[in-house]
């Protein structure tokens, strides 16, 4: 009998004995190769001796400070690497223990930035329908996915919300990506306009769309646009990067390969590899200044921020990165990922979409490739495909709701950085034998 609260209490769970590179292998023997690396994590693999020793080397000198009382070493080192490689402008780095954490963060500091200015009237962030941005009341509370609000919405602020950019399930057929993308980019205009332009604190959204919707990247321009009308009304953009950040898409931060720098941005998962709990919130010397200049204190904390073991585990984590070229690896990989994965599932009956960037991948399910229609959600083909998978000793990161919150399914792939061409065909052999045995299960002839 367990004593530990899981997050579901139907069924068990293998037990994790210990990591080999790519894969886990848990207290039966059994090898499972981690091919969403947990939910975009472990973008080192498993057992990294250079990341352990870090890890080790600061428990000797130091576990932990409180960032009330010191600053320390390894913090200082992270964000002087990491804000040297950040987009333009953004300089300062504050360093929590989670996604969730970071947003929260990201939230709190842009409203004292505008309370900072004179300009408390400011209360409304606008977030995009089918967005995830955590777990905590205030994420959760700006995120736009509507199971994981509904039974919370009572004690949730109000939500603002705008069209994601979803060209599978949105583009007129006569658009181009890049004229469906401005479209898109401009229902933000509309909503500004409606709330009244001097209300808004920022737009909040996923550079890539990771949990609730698989890999959904930007359009062309679509993110340029966002950028050009934020500025054009003075409100913040807040990019979340929690999971397709950090190389995930084959540069250190998604927005990046969009030619965009946010105001604000929220980093975590592949921050750390997983090493230890880590995240990150960077912002621009603007908003740093207010606050140093205003009240000289952001009104916001969490007793781990800065913790100098995750800090050193985290800088280890990136140093790995860099010095062997591993985004490199990212890009090529991913494209290798990419093409497997169209010649499995390019004319698979229920693959309906195969999209993203870097070793970020999804396939979106459906039950009928012309129509886009999806498949019933009573079936929980998404549970199925987690269950098959993990039996031929596959993670992946099945999802539902992919459309609505209700409606809608797709796989997600994050392996990590290190895997080499072997493991690709690995992922897309046993993935393949999943979806065959799911749909099977589901009583779907594939």
């Amino acid at each position: 009998m367990t004593h530990v609260f899981h997050r579901t209490s139907k069924g068990s769970l293998p037990v994790a004995s210990h990591g080999d590179g790519v894969y886990i292998v848990d207290t039966d023997g059994r090898r499972y190769l981690d091919a969403s690396g947990g939910a975009a994590v472990s973008c080192l693999g498993h057992s990294h001796p250079r990341v352990i020793q870090a890890i080790k080397d600061q428990v000797d000198k130091i576990a932990f400070v409180h960032s009330g009382f010191f600053t320390n070493d390894a913090a200082e080192a992270l964000a002087a690497k990491l804000t040297a490689k950040a987009p333009a402008g953004l300089d300062y780095m504050y360093i929590v223990s989670s996604g969730s954490e970071s947003i929260e963060a990201s939230l709190k500091l842009a409203r004292q930035y505008f309370v900072e200015r004179g300009e408390p009237q400011r209360k409304h962030f606008i977030a995009r329908k089918q967005s995830y941005h955590g777990n905590t009341l205030g994420a959760l509370a700006v995120g736009g996915n509507m199971w994981r609000r509904e039974q919370f919405g009572p004690i949730l602020v109000d939500g603002n919300y705008v069209p994601p950019c979803y060209p599978y399930r949105d583009k007129d057929p006569d658009e181009t990506l890049e004229a469906y993308g401005l479209r898109i980019a401009d229902a933000l205009e509309t909503r500004i306009q409606e709330l009244g332009p001097d209300t808004v604190i920022g737009f909040v959204a996923e550079t890539v769309v990771g949990a609730t919707a698989g890999a959904l990247a930007p359009t062309p321009g679509y993110l340029k646009r966002i950028r050009e009308i934020c500025d054009r009304y003075g409100i913040l953009l807040i990019l979340d990067e929690v999971m397709c950040g950090m190389g995930r898409t084959g540069s250190l931060f998604a927005c990046e390969q969009d030619g965009v720098a946010p105001d604000i941005l929220a980093v975590a998962k592949g921050l750390g590899a997983g090493y230890q709990p880590i995240g990150a919130m960077f912002c621009t010397a603007d908003i740093y200044d207010a606050i140093r200049d205003g009240s000289g204190f952001f009104q916001h904390g969490h007793t781990y921020m800065g913790h100098p073991t995750a800090c050193a585990a985290a800088l280890a984590v990136q140093s790995e990165i860099e010095e062997q070229e591993l985004l490199t690896n990212v890009r090529a990989k991913g494209d290798a990922l990419s093409a497997a994965l169209t010649a499995r599932f390019g004319n698979h009956p229920y693959v309906g979409d195969i999209r993203g960037r870097g070793l970020f991948r999804a396939l979106e399910l459906v039950s009928d490739r012309g129509s886009k229609e999806p498949l019933d959600p009573s079936l929980q083909i998404h549970a199925k495909i987690k269950k098959q998978a993990m039996a031929r000793g596959l993670i992946c990161y099945p999802g539902g709701g992919t459309i609505d919150g209700k409606r809608g399914n797709h796989v997600l792939l994050a392996p990590p950085f290190i895997i080499e061409d072997a493991h690709v065909g690995e992922i897309v052999d046993k993935l393949d034998q999943a979806l065959q045995a799911a749909f099977a299960e589901a009583g779907l002839a594939a």
